[in-house]
């Protein structure tokens, strides 16, 4: 599978899609788009990550996506709000209330309102103690009554006058109302301290806007390679908070085949907060999934969904023409867009299980952006720390190998061990890994481990996820024949 990284490099698109309602992009974001990718060459070397797959079909195009358009976006101003009145509600109360205690000729209970006129009587003034009981009784009542009727007056009065708001304001303020921990909401406010939006200004204009996230208390930012490589020798980098707060970066070290940089802050403040790492191996499809980032320039965006799948084979261009990247990925349904490179994806539980990288998108041709449909990849955290802790250390990346050059055909139902390697060289390095398990060219390897390999880039990605060093089995066919070997995985630092 190939995709496309999905951070904005480049140079500034002549059309761009619509902005969703949200604030609007600065008017200094970055511009640009990254340069197309060269095409596919015949042979590839799993231990150089120059080289390019196949071109996908037309329904999964892979073109680099355009820059955020630095113009703000309209608003159309909401509808006025209807008064209670106007709206209908709350319907009025009935006329006259009933109550059930009582007695009437109907069986029903007495109406209550002002008392009535008195009565005269021209029965004797000597009256028996139980009577003068029942009319202090029935005063009582009426005294009830009439304080009733006043009562509902006053509700009906003010219900109909559409001036006098009837609604209740809830106690305390936004400020004090808290998340559980476990809620999305929760996540988000615990993580969005720790996320940065990247600036990248090439010294020759090219530019783009990414994510990256802290990675230690020193003020280490992991990010991806394409995020910061136009950059890297002789541009700017700058991170902002989610307070505003803006620092210089310098690159500390990329890995051009992981897709992983780590930069530092040139003067890092006090009580950086690092965002928790998990463990990628343990997540299952399923899973919820957090996506912080700055979609076309949007920072401090959240979005949801779950794991879609592991151990996507993802192949995706750098963005400016050079080498490969390769992953064992996670895939994802949280919408993922340019600018959300770099960024974290979080378990439900706020711990760092992948970095977003690529999407996958749909016709996309010529300069137009390409959007979130759902196919969203991230390397996982587990190799990603690897890499940046080589970084951090050395400053460059080590890479495991099996000393053999494959195909970057997709429709050969394995990994070929091509005929020639790269510059005329033998396929298979002498003294190598897949030298001295056996490995021939022509060997088609099928399955690394138990996972099935479909192709060239499947290959790579799977040895990637592993340490030099490390001993794996390789299953592979010669000659309509299937066989097993054993393999101790060789090493290569940088990129050359």
């Amino acid at each position: 599978m190939s995709t496309e990284n999905e951070g904005n490099e480049g140079t500034a698109a002549e059309a761009a899609p619509s902005v969703p309602s949200a604030p609007p992009v600065p008017a200094d974001a970055p511009q640009g788009i990254p340069g197309s990718a060269p095409a596919a060459p015949p042979h590839h070397d799993a231990t150089a990550p120059q080289q390019q797959p196949a071109a996908p079909a037309q329904d999964h195009a892979t073109t680099p996506m355009a820059p955020v358009p630095a113009g703000a976006p309209q608003y159309a101003p909401p509808p006025a709000p209807q008064s209670a009145a106007d709206a209908g509600w709350p319907p009025p109360p009935p006329a006259v209330p009933a109550y059930a205690h009582g007695h009437g000729a109907q069986g029903g209970g007495p109406v209550w309102g002002p008392p009535g006129q008195p009565q005269t009587s021209d029965a004797p003034r000597k009256r028996r103690a139980g009577g003068l009981v029942a009319a202090v009784a029935v005063a009582a009542l009426v005294a009830g009554g009439v304080g009733g009727a006043l009562g509902f007056w006053a509700a009906d009065s003010n219900g109909s006058d559409s001036s006098v708001s009837t609604t209740v304001a809830a106690s305390g303020t936004p400020q004090d109302l808290k998340r559980d921990p476990g809620t999305v909401a929760g996540v988000a406010a615990k993580a969005l301290p720790s996320v940065v939006t990247i600036d990248a200004q090439g010294g020759d204009g090219e530019g783009g806007t990414g994510t990256g996230f802290v990675y230690d208390k020193e003020g280490h930012i992991l990010t991806n390679n394409h995020v910061v490589a136009s950059a890297a020798d002789s541009g700017q980098l700058t991170a902002t908070f989610s307070n505003g707060k803006k620092y210089d970066a310098e690159v500390v070290g990329r890995a051009q085949g992981y897709d992983v940089a780590v930069l530092k802050l040139k003067n890092p403040p006090q009580g950086l907060t690092p965002l928790p790492l998990g463990n990628s191996d343990q997540v299952a499809v399923g899973d919820s999934t957090i996506a912080i980032g700055a979609p076309f320039g949007l920072s401090n965006t959240v979005t949801t969904g779950i794991i879609s799948a592991k151990n996507r084979p993802v192949a995706s261009g750098d963005g400016s023409g050079g080498s490969n990247s390769y992953m064992s990925a996670l895939q994802t349904d949280a919408s993922i867009n340019p600018g959300n490179s770099g960024g974290p994806l979080l378990s439900a539980g706020g711990a760092v299980i992948g970095i977003n990288s690529a999407i996958q998108s749909t016709g996309s041709t010529g300069q137009s952006q390409a959007g979130s449909i759902g196919l969203g990849f991230a390397i996982p955290i587990n190799q990603a720390k690897n890499v940046a802790q080589q970084l951090i250390k050395t400053g460059q990346p080590v890479y495991p190998v099996i000393g053999a050059t494959v195909t970057m055909d997709e429709k050969t139902g394995g990994a070929v061990i091509s005929e020639q390697g790269a510059g005329g060289t033998e396929a298979v390095t002498k003294g190598g890994p897949a030298a001295r398990a056996g490995l021939r060219a022509g060997d088609v390897i099928t399955k690394f481990n138990d996972t099935v390999v479909d192709s060239g880039p499947t290959l790579i990605g799977e040895i990637w996820t592993h340490q030099p060093g490390d001993k794996v089995t390789l299953t592979y066919k010669r000659g309509g024949k299937t066989s097993t070997v054993e393999v101790t995985l060789g090493e290569r630092k940088g990129d050359s």
